[in-house]
């Protein structure tokens, strides 16, 4: 008790962690048998690689916090809202409250864990009890290592990972939670000002997520009861729904990979073990991207590789600018990035053909790629994508090498050959045949006139030419080593 006799509450922090199932911190406060204070804390300081939330990151914020606010509520304890440093927010929170215990789940990214660290220390100085809570990947970072202190590319690292062992069991919600009810202020979400203010971009997000931990468990539901079935042949084919969609969830801690893992491995399933298997290595690539970063914390700024920091660039703004609006005159990377800005969300096999023509056909720094991902995914994760961009690029572990150069009208053929994507992004080719969809510059004047296009104003012609490119960028890369 404190000297007012009220009870000393523990303090409760969510930030990419927007969830009660699976939850170890709050299990934890809970078990306590103390009042629990759930806060969300909006920390943005933009310093070194920390930098604000992207705007479709953003968007899905204010909804999985709305979720998130009625499922506490719900247990009894109400969401407060609070924006702010850290250490401010929190010594402010103690003073308010008398709380003597803070409890929170581990975040890997660098400035994340940075501000982190630093206040595990400023609490332990004055005597506040802390626990922090793994939850976010399978496995702690400093865990699998090859050699003395070496890190794994990603084969060694997932046959690493399967010699770990087993992934713990995900924790059940807690049944209730006893709350603090002594007038706490909160802030308001609206005040945030999360969504769009002026366009609404997101107009076309609502009818395609449904952001939160319901939403996320439904999105596993469906993916287990058909999708994996066929998920090894047809997780690369964007005309298909053949893949989990659960990115966005996971990046917003809405489920946890542990909650995922365990799934896979139902019994139930042992007639998808090859599909179950194939997702499994999914959440590998997704956890080694997180040691990646977690040992390189520059990865989204710096070449992993060192060897390309002298790489020519040309970054023109104008193809820069076609490539951001899906006007570069190849439809598969046209549809991609119109999907991107529609639904804030990419199927993954677009984003490494899309991410291959910026970086090698139009010679443009992955990093600016990676930035405009990152503003637009509302899946955009620090980890993932600042590894995938450098796989792309060459430049980072265990990577695609620079010479492997995707051809976007082969890409497309292969991918969506009946050209369902492109259709439904692109619905200009609409009309356009099969065979001239994915190169419609090789289409008869009489079958794009039919079709109703006119290439350079209906369509736009290639901004570059594949072979030509394709030349351009292997010369770059030999004069850059």
């Amino acid at each position: 008790m404190s000297d007012t006799g009220i009870e000393k509450p523990v303090i409760v922090l969510f930030r990419h962690d927007l969830r009660l199932g699976d939850n170890r911190a709050l299990c934890a406060a809970s078990q306590t048998g103390k009042p629990v204070i759930p806060v969300f804390l909006r920390d943005e300081r933009v310093s070194g690689d920390n930098r604000p939330t992207g705007g479709a990151r953003r968007w899905w914020l204010h909804h999985s916090l709305t979720g998130l606010a009625a499922s506490l509520q719900a247990l009894g304890a109400p969401l407060i809202l609070k924006r702010g440093r850290t250490d401010d927010v929190i010594d402010t929170l103690i003073k308010d409250t008398g709380a003597d215990m803070v409890v929170w789940n581990r975040r890997y990214d660098p400035p994340g864990a940075e501000i982190d660290d630093a206040l595990q220390a400023e609490l332990s100085h004055r005597a506040v009890a802390t626990q922090s809570f793994e939850g976010q990947i399978l496995h702690e970072p400093y865990a699998l290592k090859s050699g003395p202190g070496g890190h794994y590319h990603y084969t060694a690292f997932w046959r690493a990972l399967h010699d770990m062992p087993e992934p713990r069991d995900p924790l059940p919600v807690p049944l209730a939670l006893k709350g603090w009810h002594h007038g706490l202020a909160s802030d308001k979400l609206d005040d945030w000002c999360l969504l769009p203010q002026h366009t609404d971009w997101s107009q076309g997000f609502s009818g395609v997520w449904s952001p939160g931990e319901n939403g996320a468990l439904e999105r596993l539901s469906i993916f287990l009861d058909g999708r994996i079935d066929n998920y090894p042949e047809d997780r690369d084919r964007p005309d298909i729904e053949a893949t989990s969609r659960l990115s966005p969830h996971l990046a917003h801690g809405e489920i946890t990979p542990f909650q995922i893992w365990h799934a896979t491995k139902n019994p139930a399933l042992d007639g998808q073990r090859a599909g179950a298997e194939k997702f499994r290595q999914e959440l590998g690539w997704r956890e080694f991207s997180y040691h990646l970063l977690f040992n390189n914390p520059r990865l989204r700024s710096e070449n992993y590789n060192t060897a390309f920091d002298g790489f020519p660039w040309e970054n023109r703004p104008d193809h820069l600018s076609a490539w951001k609006h899906g006007k570069t005159g190849y439809p598969i990377v046209d549809a991609g990035m119109r999907q991107l800005w529609r639904t804030g969300w990419m199927h993954n096999r677009v984003r490494m053909i899309v991410a291959s023509f910026l970086i090698k056909h139009l010679l443009i720094d992955w990093r600016i790629g990676e930035g405009w991902f990152w503003d637009t995914l509302v899946d955009a994760d620090p980890a993932s994508n600042a590894a995938g961009w450098q796989w792309v690029a060459g430049s980072g572990a265990d990577a695609a090498p620079y010479f492997r150069i995707f051809n976007p009208i082969l890409q497309g053929e292969k991918f969506d050959p009946k050209g369902g994507y492109v259709r439904e992004f692109v619905p200009e080719l609409t009309a356009l045949p099969d065979k001239y969809l994915h190169r419609p510059w090789t289409a008869p004047e009489v079958t794009l006139k039919k079709a109703r296009i006119d290439l350079g104003k209906t369509y736009p012609r290639p901004i570059v030419d594949h072979q030509r490119a394709r030349k351009r960028a292997l010369e770059a890369f030999d004069k850059s080593r």
